[in-house]
């Protein structure tokens, strides 16, 4: 799921395709899930015939300013939302979507803005797609007045506190620190990988209890939360840029036949260990991060690759993960009934084939 690094190229692409520019016209696909609190039909009609006068993110969420009266997109991905500008593959986290594909309009299509400059003689044309359908598409009046964006906490890019207010504001939780950086009314943008970066630095355990932690400990975290983000950002969130003793380029092998080359400080190959911790995949370095004063570890027992973790969602999100959960059961519900026979036929199959 795209964290706070991705979120962050996501909202440079749309600056560079659409600022300054007018929305001459909207295609939008209806998905009652996908576009809260609106209709895909109102979304259309009140963003279409205005200038995107900035682009800008908070955490995980993204936002268009647009000219006039009127309310602004805000746009959060869920686990697999992305952009996709049209001639273009989509923008994809880490891995590409199986079936990448430049044809137009995209599959699992939410909307696709048309956006002409002057002098254009084409509009470029962009395009926010989601297939499991666990992203948002809000309009709001100010978008960092009202929720979500009112409802997270620090940005570590943004709105990064001092060290004093970050450390009252861990010390007073009892939670595992993994739990707490996970936790987007704490630090909104950080997800898996990039709370799991913060920790290898920081040389913390995931599960260590956060107001256990030393002072040591805190000036680390402080320290790290930024600067593993920044850097992120710094590369554009190419992981391939990241440097060669980060976690990330070696976290991703668990059940593999490739074995990961990350190197402790004496030259020693690192042993990483998965757990899982708040509900989430949690990978760290045994020699390096071993847990103090927190509870006893909790079973290092494997976890299923496809388990990896997404992101946090945000809270006001939960619920419409429910309905989605929902919806895909009711689906196979029905689904079932339609295409199995009658009880009774079944019965009477069976007895002739006793006879």
């Amino acid at each position: 799921m795209p964290e706070l690094p991705e979120v962050e190229r996501a909202s440079k692409l749309l600056r560079e395709v659409a600022l300054g520019k007018t929305i001459v016209e909207v295609d939008t696909a209806e998905d009652i899930i996908v576009f809260s609190g609106i209709s895909h039909e109102q979304f259309k009609e009140e963003i279409a015939g205005r200038v995107v006068n900035d682009v800008q993110r908070y955490g995980k969420v993204f936002y268009l300013q647009l000219s006039g009266e009127g309310r602004h997109p805000v746009m959060h991905f869920g686990m697999t939302g992305m952009l996709q500008v049209k001639g273009s593959l989509p923008m994809h986290y880490r891995e590409a979507p199986r079936k990448a594909s430049t044809d137009w309009p995209p599959r699992f299509m939410k909307f696709v803005l048309h956006l002409k400059g002057k002098g254009d003689d084409e509009a470029a044309q962009v395009a926010f797609l989601d297939p499991r359908r666990l992203g948002r598409i809000r309009l709001c009046k100010s978008p960092l007045a009202e929720p979500p964006i009112s409802a997270l906490g620090f940005d570590p890019i943004i709105s990064m506190p001092d060290l004093d207010e970050f450390k009252r504001g861990v010390l007073k939780r009892s939670c595992p620190i993994k739990a707490l950086l996970l936790d987007q009314s704490f630090s909104a943008g950080v997800g898996n990988w990039v709370a799991d970066e913060i920790l290898y630095h920081a040389r913390v355990h995931p599960e260590e209890r956060c107001n256990v932690l030393t002072d040591e400990q805190l000036e680390a975290l402080h320290k790290q939360t930024a600067e593993v983000c920044q850097f992120a950002v710094s590369v554009n969130a190419d992981d391939q840029k990241f440097p060669e003793d980060w976690l990330f380029r070696h976290r991703w092998g668990k059940g593999k036949k490739e074995k990961h080359t990350l190197k402790l400080p004496d030259g020693k190959l690192a042993t990483i260990k998965w757990i899982t911790v708040g509900g989430r995949t949690s990978a760290y370095v045994a020699e390096l991060q071993k847990l103090q004063r927190g509870l006893a570890p909790t079973s290092n027992a494997d976890v299923e690759e496809g388990d990896e973790s997404d992101l946090t969602p945000l809270s006001s999100e939960e619920p419409d993960a429910k309905v989605e959960k929902v919806t895909r059961k009711l689906k196979r519900k029905l689904t079932t009934t339609e295409t199995a026979p009658p009880r009774a036929t079944r019965q009477r199959t069976s007895r002739k084939q006793r006879s």
